[in-house]
């Protein structure tokens, strides 16, 4: 079989490697997904109970619908503002059942290389098909290749720590058993129980923590004495709660508010310029220590949402070009570094930006923005359009903008900032936040993330 012959693997089944399978069918090339998960959208599925900031005309792929179409499929109303858990069960599933089995569910992927080449050899490289290495959930392995790999992974797996420095603050493992790296699900009365009535501290400023401060200071008003400590690594400014009113995205621009909301009410004091560098237990309690010498009086538990970072562990043998701050494709990093601006968005991109010294390989969706934040689906919904283009052959497409994105109201140069917002803030992804919380009665926030 040829090199041409052979799938183009993508790996993982979430919102943007279904769509890319999906822009991939539509120009005649035979796509393998491979899933570590046993459905798809296995990490979406782990923030079910969070809604989305866009709403489902935004996060349908129009090549995943035409797909669904034929099936009878109805697209939900695309006013509305899906929650992970929709996203998952009434598109994500649907379409992983319409792709059949170019869909492999329980395929974890350990390594992909050059056939016969590792990353030093120079010698017929770009000749060579991929070999991609399988661990099954039995245990088993398995070797396969592929003319092309899109690596559509996400971050998810992969959250940042507590300490300032990136790595994790002294006593953050010991501490494990109450420090959390994901928004809680305070409709589950058992995570509702470990809150109520006690203080936590949230570390982060992105729409993860935003998110969570929310539902903490709803949570509040039927739980006396629930308390948030927010954690800013840098200080509050005019941009801290993203762009309001001014935002494109309502629902996006509404989160901030409920933050602001959960600060102003009482419900949460903000802490600014704190870098944690230790966690000390006292009692059954913990302290967060700073790098300066301060001290945070005692809380019962720490939610830490400082973002997320790619593991580019079984890419090693591939020749990758990644910005060495973001560690996304060195094209699109200026686009995306947080260092220089606060933009929500990014221009559309694709396969220019996207491509690494190593021919036909690319990360896509949130892995492609490394450790930068606020990434949309419909940026990577573009993101696959324009690599399934050119991998048919066609150039054109794939130079071609498709795609016209919000504005979040709060784009500028750094100055806007007390310091530059490092990407290790946010919460950034496509799993951050609700357009509507329900945990108690009537209440009312709005939601934000990646999505």
């Amino acid at each position: 079989m040829s090199t041409q012959q052979l799938p183009v693997v993508v790996i993982g089944a979430g919102p943007i490697g279904l769509a890319a399978a999906a822009h991939l069918v539509e120009r005649g090339i035979e796509p393998l997904v491979l899933e570590a998960g046993d459905r798809a959208g296995a990490a979406v599925r782990e923030w079910s109970h969070v809604r989305l900031f866009s709403t489902w005309g935004e996060v349908v792929d129009p090549a995943a619908e035409k797909l669904l179409a034929p099936t009878g499929w109805v697209k939900p109303d695309a006013a509305t503002y899906p929650t992970g858990g929709d996203w998952a069960l009434k598109y994500l599933q649907p379409l992983a059942d319409v792709l059949g089995d170019k869909v492999r569910f329980g395929s974890t992927v350990t390594g992909v290389s050059r056939q016969g080449r590792d990353r030093v050899v120079d010698a017929d490289r770009d000749q060579q098909p991929f070999t991609v290495h399988i661990q099954r959930a039995d245990g088993s392995e398995q070797r396969l290749t592929a003319r092309a790999v899109i690596d559509a992974s996400g971050t998810w797996s992969t959250p940042s720590p507590i300490g300032g420095d990136g790595l994790p603050a002294l006593g953050e493992r010991t501490a494990g058993a109450r420090v959390s790296y994901r928004v809680p699900d305070l409709m589950d009365p058992v995570v509702r129980a470990r809150y109520a009535g006690k203080r936590t501290a949230v570390i982060g400023s992105g729409a993860s923590a935003f998110t969570a401060l929310a539902y903490l200071a709803d949570l509040a008003k039927g739980a006396p004495h629930t308390h948030a400590v927010w954690v800013l690594r840098r200080g509050i400014s005019g941009s801290t709660f993203g762009g309001g009113e001014a935002d494109q995205l309502p629902a996006r621009g509404a989160l901030g508010l409920a933050a602001k909301a959960a600060v102003d009410d009482g419900h949460a004091d903000a802490v600014t310029g704190f870098r944690t560098d230790a966690v000390e237990e006292s009692g059954k309690q913990l302290v967060l220590l700073a790098e300066d010498g301060r001290r945070l009086d005692p809380v019962d538990e720490v939610i830490v949402l400082t973002g997320f970072r790619p593991d580019l562990s079984f890419l090693e043998e591939l020749r990758l070009g990644l910005d060495e701050r973001l560690q996304a494709p060195v094209e699109l990093a200026p686009l995306i570094d947080p260092n220089q601006h606060s933009c929500g968005t990014v221009y559309p991109h694709g396969v220019g930006e996207l491509s690494h010294p190593e021919r036909d390989v690319y990360l896509v969706g949130m892995k492609s923005y490394g450790r930068a934040p606020t990434f949309l689906a419909m940026t990577g919904y573009e993101q696959v359009r324009s690599i399934a283009a050119s991998l048919a052959g066609d150039q054109e497409a794939a130079e071609r903008v498709e795609l016209t994105l919000p504005e979040t109201g709060v784009c500028g140069g750094a100055g806007l900032f007390d310091e530059p917002a490092g990407a290790e803030e946010s919460g950034g992804g496509c799993c951050a936040t609700p357009s509507t919380l329900q945990i108690g009665v009537g209440a009312q926030a709005a939601t934000s993330g990646g999505c």
